[in-house]
Formats: structure tokens, sequence, C-alpha cells
């Protein structure tokens, strides 16, 4: 008799791989973007307060008038009592970018939680201004603070060079109207020695930006004028993007026309809730 039972094939099935297999390990998901959240200060007696009122009304207002004709504008915090400056703390927060202008003064902007609105600190120096970008970062952003060194020498130094002249020459021909012209040394073949020499040979400009967003921006002004570095890491700080851009001011680090005109359409919300 045909027997038609025929055994299963040794080796599949439920328990037949050994136990201690290595675990397949993922890569960890983005985390922490940032976005805009509505915070109303607590006020429990707003009659002490027009002063701050009155200013943030005029902030808002000034919002629109920079969407609409560019420029910026700006409002002492000095004439403002304790109490006041604590509301207008309160409600500006603190948004995305960050910027440290260094020489004499010195001076701090963090952009707000309402985007194109800053705050800037310094010697003498405690304001909101309103702008794309503050008007110092711009203007002060390559002034040596470190000037190149046009004798610098160094190991392992390959395609350095021809990096250098491109970027002269881009410096010397820019133009506010030209189109944004991007060297990306994530694409191109270098050293160590490479990136040690350019640093060395561009110097270091007056203003620094961090930009926080999905992951992180950082932008640095070199001594050279309208060249920046400008890399881009992701959320677990690993760099993933490393350009030089030559321009004005990196658009990472600007806030646009729509931005200014909704930050002042949110302000005024907040106002409205405090009263």
């Amino acid at each position: 008799m045909v027997n038609n039972f025929h055994m299963p094939p040794v080796g599949y099935g439920p328990g037949s791989q050994p136990e201690d297999e290595a675990e397949l390990e993922y890569m960890p998901l983005p985390q922490d973007m940032r976005t805009f959240s509505v915070h109303i200060p607590d006020v429990e007696n707003s009659g002490g307060l027009a002063p701050a009122m009155d200013l943030l009304a005029r902030v808002a207002n000034a919002a629109d008038r920079v969407a609409a004709e560019g420029g910026s504008e700006r409002f002492d915090l000095a004439v403002l009592d304790l109490a006041n400056r604590r509301l207008i703390a309160e409600t500006m927060g603190e948004g995305e970018v960050a910027m440290k202008i260094r020489g004499l003064p010195s001076v701090r902007a963090q952009e707000s939680v309402f985007a194109g609105i800053w705050v800037l600190h310094g010697a003498g120096l405690d304001a909101i201004e309103v702008a794309s970008v503050p008007q110092d970062a711009r203007a002060r952003a390559f002034e040596p603070f470190r000037p190149g060194d046009a004798n610098a020498a160094g190991t392992g130094v390959v395609n350095a060079p021809a990096l250098l002249v491109e970027l002269q020459d881009k410096s010397a021909g820019y133009t506010a109207s030209g189109e944004l012209h991007v060297v990306n040394l994530t694409l191109l073949p270098h050293t160590e020695g490479d990136l040690a020499w350019l640093d060395a040979r561009l110097g270091i400009g007056s203003t620094d930006i961090l930009s926080r967003g999905y992951g992180n921006c950082r932008v640095t002004a070199t001594a050279l004028p309208h060249v920046w570095r400008v890399q881009f890491y992701n959320s677990m700080d690993q760099l993933i993007l490393d350009t030089f851009e030559v321009t004005d001011m990196p658009e990472v680090a600007i806030a646009a026309a729509e931005d200014l005109s909704d930050s002042a359409e949110r302000l005024r919300e907040v106002l409205e809730a405090i009263t």
C-alpha cells in the first residue's frame, strides 16, 4: 500500500531557529520637531501693564509694515518697569533662531515665538526689533573676528585651493540681485586637511546663527564678504549637509514677509486674550 504522508522538511516553522540569534536594531526615529504653540501670559491685574500692552500693539503694527515695505523697526525696553518687562518676556518666549554678533558692543538676538520679531540684548541694549533679520547681523556679519590667514599652511590639503579660488571669485563678483551660489562640501571629495586649511584662509566673521527646527542648522559668517558656512544636522546631531553659501544672508535665518504678517495676527490674538 502506498503511503501519501510525507514528513515536513526540517528547519522550518516555529522553534526551528536558534533563540539566541541577534535582534535587528533600528535607527532611532527623529524627535522633538519645534512647532508654534500659543502661550497666553497669566495676568491677574492688567491695570499697571498698559505700557507693555501698548508696546506690543505697536510691535504688531510694525510687523505689518515691515512685511509690506521691508526695513526694520526697533523698540526700546529699557523704559519699562520690571512688571511690564516681565510681561514682554513671557509673551515673546523663544523661537527657532538665535544669533550672536561679536564685536563692540556684542549683541545677542533671540527670535521670539513670533517669526521676525527679535529680542536683542547687549551692553546698553535691551530692545525688540521687527525685521526679517536683525540689522546688526547683516551689517556686521563679515567684520573679521579672526581674519583669514593668507599664509596658512597645512597637511593633507588636496582640493581646498580650488574651492578657495571659487569662493573668492564669487565673493568679489557678488551682487544683491545675483543668484545664490552654493559649494556643497558633502558632495565634493575633500580631506580633513582641506577643511582646516579653508577655515584658516577664510577666517571668521562676526555673526553666528543657530536655527533649531527639525534638527539644527548652524551658520557662521566667514571674514570673506558674503561667504557663509552653513551646516545642517539631523535631530541626533549628525552632520548631514555641509556647505558654503555666497549670499547676503542665508535663507534659513530669514523671516519671510508672510511670516511677519502671520506674527502680527498672532500677537494681536494674544493681546486680545490678555485683556
